[in-house]
């Protein structure tokens, strides 16, 4: 039903939370080629080195694909072994493959299948962090695992799954495992990543969808959770509240990635909610925030924006988009495309070069630019729903549609 095509048209915190001194330096930091985590390992869905081929005048070389069973979720890629999820079996399965090959390496049933009528599986991106793989399951079991056999190495359970299952990915910085319970169970909760042990919670917001999201502000490290109806900024070594917004959107949809820099926070969600940029400031043992813009100019369901060079970029639920950081004003709005849809889409940015997946599995790679939007490649790379996040590493493309996934080659040259 997810067949796999490929035709090429080219149109044109933290030592410990219990320590006093906050260390920023991360144990066992990936090397600068892996891509570890959901967005990254700046969580902002940026590659700085991909030395990709962005013109393609022949179809893009298919390296392998392969069936991996219903899924919603992204991958994980560390050196030469992939980490992403499928059902199998009746059961959710954390799935390690090698990168090159696209062998399976190993498989981790963990937690029995999740139904849903717009997608099967799990919707969260393994997290892998020094020889250990974390994965949250939709029906709320967090795994970590040994990232070489696959094997338990602890586990936690979460009793508040939202309307369309768990969704958000694991956090992990220094020796803190954080994730989004909910409820009495901790907006965001924080673990020792090593042995499960619980270090700290913060909150009693119901869950929402998205990632906890960390950054850091006049020296100091935070994280953000975005619930089913606020978002939070918690102090990322003791788990203090420094920060609430309420954030009501409908059905408590808030998934999209939030986004900081220089000082202010950026949120949005879909339906009729929007978006808005907050200037942060120093207030008391917390954080103060002033709104500086809020308005319906993106509506991010469940996509995450990008942010480069002062704008942001986004396939949101009506079309794509280009947004002045600070101001909130549309540089650009696309409505409909020739051959692809333009929204529900993913992005991700690379050597200055957007890629967008649409929903109906179209691969767009165009130059950002507020001045508009240019494909010089569009390639038809798969077909079916396609809602994930790409993810680019060592030249190599992957992505996937619910049943399938594929890896191509984009890097220049032989």
């Amino acid at each position: 039903m997810h067949s796999l095509r490929n035709r090429c048209i080219v149109t044109t915190a933290l030592a410990s939370a219990l320590t006093a001194t906050l260390t920023l330096t991360l144990a066992a930091a990936p090397a600068a080629a892996d891509w570890p985590n959901f967005r990254g390992p700046e969580y902002d869905g940026i590659r700085h080195d991909a030395n990709i081929q962005q013109q393609w005048d022949k179809p893009i070389p298919l390296v392998w694909d392969r069936e991996i069973g219903s899924a919603f979720s992204s991958f994980a890629v560390v050196g030469d072994r992939l980490y992403t999820c499928g059902t199998k079996d009746k059961h959710q399965v954390l799935v390690c493959l090698n990168a090159a090959t696209g062998a399976v390496i190993w498989e981790n049933p963990f937690g029995p299948e999740y139904r849903d009528e717009h997608g099967d599986g799990a919707r969260a991106t393994p997290t892998v962090a020094d020889g250990r793989v974390y994965i949250l399951g939709a029906h709320g079991r967090l795994l970590c695992a040994d990232a070489a056999t696959g094997k338990d190495v602890w586990s936690k359970q979460f009793n508040h799954v939202p309307q369309w299952g768990y969704s958000g990915s694991v956090l992990v910085e220094g020796d803190l495992a954080i994730s989004t319970a909910g409820n009495e169970q901790g907006t965001l909760v924080a673990f020792d990543r090593r042995t499960g042990e619980k270090r700290w919670q913060c909150g009693e917001d119901p869950p929402g969808y998205a990632t906890p999201y960390p950054f850091t502000f006049n020296n100091h490290r935070y994280v953000v959770g975005f619930s089913g109806n606020s978002a939070i900024i918690a102090d990322l070594a003791t788990g203090a509240l420094a920060w609430r917004q309420e954030w009501k959107t409908s059905w408590d949809v808030n998934a999209a990635a939030p986004i900081f820099h220089d000082g202010y926070l950026f949120l949005t969600s879909g339906y009729h909610t929007g978006c808005g940029l907050y200037k942060l400031s120093t207030s008391g043992d917390g954080l103060a925030a002033e709104e500086i813009w809020k308005s319906q100019v993106l509506l991010n369901k469940f996509q995450s924006c990008i942010l480069h060079d002062g704008a942001l970029y986004a396939s949101d639920q009506k079309s794509l988009v280009c947004v002045d950081f600070l101001t909130g004003k549309e540089h650009w709005r696309i409505r409909r495309m020739p051959d692809a849809s333009p929204e529900n889409g993913t992005l991700v940015l690379a050597d200055g070069a957007l890629i967008m997946l649409t929903e109906d599995g179209h691969l767009l790679i165009a130059p950002a630019s507020t001045a508009g939007f240019e494909p010089v490649t569009s390639a038809e790379i798969l077909s079916g729903r396609c809602w994930t996040v790409p993810v680019l590493d060592a030249g190599r493309l992957y992505a996937r549609n619910l049943e399938r996934m594929a890896c191509f080659k984009l890097s220049a040259g032989e």
